[in-house]
């Protein structure tokens, strides 16, 4: 099997499947508890945290650990917005988030909050200029995301975070695409709030964090359930072996990056290369320059994207049609409408993402597949 969809998840490393297997059989105690099993699964977790903390330059208290990207898009937008002063009621975001922020923007649009939602250039980059003007004294948070995960269009956060600072704002970014295998510390001086997710990095899914400023305010979003965990930033026991796991894949991903960030950046540029020659007709989506290292978007026009995937995954190569969190839904891309793109291009839509087992090997047989399905449809026309 070729896997080309490692913006969906990607495989365990072999420290996190050993330290998850340690942790859940040694470590099996509640946190919460007080007696010495309790302790020692406790300190475990602080251990990872710390160490997810270092990662990312930031002290330990400020690290929560959530159940994954989308729960943890949801808890640090609805605490930063419910902590804000009750006067702002205004939050700005693009049109190109993943579904997580945009369904928690429209529950907070639904309860009384003005959500505004940025377009985005024919590229994917949002409009610092139309940032600056809906800026005003009632907004309470912006929420614009690091890495697109259809695209792999980056935003100038900084720049972002820059001038949300200077007018008071809270900044959220949602960093699960871009954490392990991009640096995100210059982020860490801007942004107020950050979400991570441990599958994206070789650890467990249904793990994940949130990275919240020290001293920026924020409310619990469960209300009545009073939550005990996470310092009340969310219910439920602590899973102590996935969270284990994810401090153990961070720290090997951290540790590799900018050699991982290489080898994929020019497995990209090589198959993008390829892609040009043997299939010109494929249009490749995204910034050509601000992009993330591991994410192609494409297009074969006239062929919609789901049968490019069922196509590819006759030959054993998984590929994607977007964000995993939308596309059993089989609507068109969002990203792509955003983008400019009409129905029908946006339902061509089929992403290639690479991971760090990815080979040139397997990118050329995906090119050759993609040239052969290329010419079996000109027939077919």
């Amino acid at each position: 099997m070729i896997f080309l969809d490692h913006a969906s998840t990607t495989p365990m490393s072999t420290e996190a499947l050993e330290i998850y297997k340690e942790a859940a059989e040694s470590y099996y105690g509640n946190t919460g508890s007080l007696h010495e099993s309790g302790y020692h699964a406790a300190r475990l977790t602080e251990a990872s945290r710390a160490e997810i903390a270092r990662a990312i330059g930031a002290n330990p208290e400020e690290v929560y650990f959530t159940g994954g990207g989308t729960e943890g898009n949801f808890r640090a937008i609805l605490s930063l917005v419910l902590g804000a002063d009750t006067g702002r009621k205004r939050i700005v975001t693009s049109s190109v988030e993943h579904p997580s922020v945009l369904s928690v923007c429209h529950y907070l649009q639904e309860r009384g909050y003005e959500v505004i939602f940025l377009p985005v250039s024919r590229d994917g980059i949002i409009s610092i200029s139309e940032l600056k003007h809906n800026l005003t004294l009632d907004t309470a948070l912006v929420s614009i995301q690091h890495v697109n995960s259809e695209t792999g269009t980056v935003q100038p956060v900084e720049e972002i975070g820059s001038l949300c600072q200077s007018r008071g704002v809270l900044f959220h970014s949602d960093a699960v695409q871009s954490f392990g295998k991009m640096p995100i510390k210059a982020l860490m001086k801007y942004a107020d709030s950050l979400t991570f997710s441990a599958h994206k990095v070789q650890g467990p899914k249904g793990t994940g964090a949130v990275y919240i400023r020290e001293g920026t305010p924020w409310k619990c979003p469960d209300p009545y359930t009073s939550p005990s965990h996470e310092r009340g930033f969310r219910p439920g026991t602590v899973d102590t072996p996935s969270i284990a796991a994810f401090g153990a894949a961070v720290s090997k991903a951290c540790s590799e990056l900018e050699a991982n960030r290489n080898h994929m950046d020019k497995l990209r540029r090589f198959f993008i290369t390829m892609i040009r020659s043997e299939v010109p007709e494929v249009k490749i989506e995204g910034h050509a320059e601000h992009c993330a290292p591991h994410i192609v978007g494409l297009r074969l026009p006239g062929i919609e994207g789901q049968y490019v995937m069922l196509s590819l995954d006759r030959y054993g190569i998984c590929v994607s049609t977007g964000s995993a969190c939308q596309v059993a839904r089989q609507e068109a891309s969002h990203v792509l409408s955003s983008l400019g793109k009409s129905d029908q291009e946006a339902r061509e839509f089929f992403r290639v993402s690479i991971g760090i087992t990815t080979t040139y090997k397997d990118l050329t047989q995906t090119a050759g597949h993609l040239k052969t399905l290329a010419a079996s449809m000109k027939k077919e026309a």
